[in-house]
């Protein structure tokens, strides 16, 4: 019998499992487990292993979608994940993505990149010259006196929290983590 005294602050623990699967019942089991002996109690279980519909929703949730038409006005194109849209979006148009937009193409309409509250999804057109600019909750609109520019971007900038436009070769210099759209797109 394990002798305790009474201020004694319990031990917190975590379990590791490396790359073995552990089921939510196995998991309170060994809770519970923990919990029987005096004095612990388990802070976090770390598992490297995932279920298979889990990785397939995250492919679905980060793959780049497609798409080669042209969104006209009163027409909403709304995706999970990354759009690459082969095309234009037309005055009343609007394009959603919970992920980056890159539009081969004229953007004259709405954009909505980082639906899900992403701040750091960037929106890119070849032409730029959007009636309205969304990424995460942050909105923005084109100036009056700009007509658009070619192969710009949208990102957000973070020391102010605005949405900024710079070239698309900004994005080379200052995101390498976009890369990884450079790689899916090679690798399928």
């Amino acid at each position: 019998m394990n002798y305790i005294a009474e201020n004694e602050q319990p031990i917190r623990i975590r379990v590791e499992l490396g790359n073995r699967y552990i089921s939510t019942q196995q998991e309170e089991k060994l809770k519970e487990m923990f919990a029987n002996q005096q004095n612990f109690i388990v802070d976090h279980i770390i598992s490297n292993v995932i279920l298979k519909q889990t990785a397939l929703d995250w492919k679905d949730d980060t793959a780049i979608k497609l798409y080669n038409k042209i969104i006209r006005s009163g027409q909403v194109l709304n995706v999970i994940g990354d759009l690459l849209l082969i095309g234009d979006v037309n005055p009343g148009g609007k394009v959603v993505a919970t992920g980056n937009i890159y539009i081969l193409g004229h953007l004259r309409g709405v954009a909505h990149a980082g639906s899900d509250g992403n701040k750091s999804s960037v929106i890119a057109a070849s032409y730029m010259s959007p009636t309205q600019l969304r990424i995460s909750d942050i909105i923005s609109r084109s100036p009056d006196e700009n007509a658009g520019g070619m192969m710009e971007c949208g990102f957000i900038d973070p020391s102010s929290d605005q949405i900024i436009m710079d070239r698309i070769s900004h994005l080379a210099r200052t995101r390498s983590d976009l890369s990884v759209f450079e790689r899916r797109i090679i690798n399928g």
